[in-house]
């Protein structure tokens, strides 16, 4: 069941970072696609009966750690881009 649900919210993701032009909404795309691969891992951690893999649990809280760092720079770059340009959109260099 959370393989499934990890596998829909990873597509869930996809489709909006490909959908979406504004940038926080790429990068809360980018969020969701993580937590769906957080997901998938958890569930594929247990082996065999009720014996349950710890490497996958502790890859998934270093995961958590990794992207919420990688969330505050985002922002962070996104804010300095909306301060120098005027929007938080990325220029469509087809369209000059």
């Amino acid at each position: 069941m959370f393989a499934l649900v990890g596998a829909g919210l990873f597509a869930l993701g996809l489709y909006a970072l490909i959908i979406h032009a504004h940038l926080l909404r790429k990068i809360l795309a980018f969020n969701v696609m993580g937590s769906g691969v957080f997901m998938i891992l958890v569930a594929l951690a247990k082996r065999s009966g009720d014996v349950v893999d710890p490497v996958p649990h502790a890859m998934v809280i270093t995961g958590i750690v990794v992207a919420v760092s990688a969330t505050a720079l985002a922002l962070t770059l996104m804010l300095k881009l909306n301060a120098a340009s005027g929007h938080a959109r990325l220029n469509d260099d087809s369209q000059d």
